[in-house]
């Protein structure tokens, strides 16, 4: 039985290793140069397809094999042929998270931040959104979030104030939506 056993455990540990080996192989790889021309091509189909930052073109560019001076020299190109622009791309950004997955302001700059986009830009793309329709949003996940628990009024107000806050909402506007629905409730 203890044969058994140990058989079975050298053999699952070989697999393993196997696997492993197999895989840090193909990560040891470089990724091949494509060249610049091709490489010139695919990127202005993959910023044409949707707006992209300049982090996520960079790190297409390099994933295509090209040195360093030759990412600079398609960026610069890209932006002078307006295919790249920070701006244009975190108002997109910014427009889309917040109309699909009503997210609020500080989620969407701390998202924005992350993809390296500037303060100057994030806060532009903060100014698009409309006050009404970001106070309405607000108000419409409070109101439904607040149908969804029961119990105590404070510990139902605790965890809508979580899911807010979790939302990206400022505490600041949340506190006029609270009272509201405490008092009407």
């Amino acid at each position: 039985m203890e044969l058994i056993r140990l058989r079975y455990f050298s053999t699952f540990i070989f697999a393993g290793f196997l696997f492993f080996e197999q895989k840090f192989a193909a990560m040891e790889e470089a990724p091949k140069n494509i060249g610049v021309e091709a490489a010139g091509r695919k990127i202005r189909q993959y910023c044409a397809y949707q707006e992209r930052c300049h982090r996520e073109v960079r790190d297409k560019l390099y994933s295509f094999g090209l040195y360093t001076p030759e990412v600079e020299t398609l960026l610069s190109a890209l932006i002078e042929e307006q295919f790249l622009n920070e701006e244009r791309f975190a108002i997109a950004f910014a427009g889309g998270k917040f109309r699909m997955r009503q997210w609020g302001k500080l989620k969407i700059a701390r998202e924005l931040k992350t993809k390296g986009v500037s303060a100057y830009c994030i806060k532009k793309a903060l100014r698009t959104l409309d006050e009404s329709a970001y106070l309405a949003t607000l108000q419409m996940l409070a109101e439904k979030k607040w149908a969804t628990l029961s119990g105590h009024k404070a510990i139902r107000q605790q965890k809508v104030v979580r899911y807010l806050l979790q939302k990206g909402y400022e505490y600041e506007r949340m506190v006029p939506v609270l009272k509201n629905l405490t008092e009407n409730t």
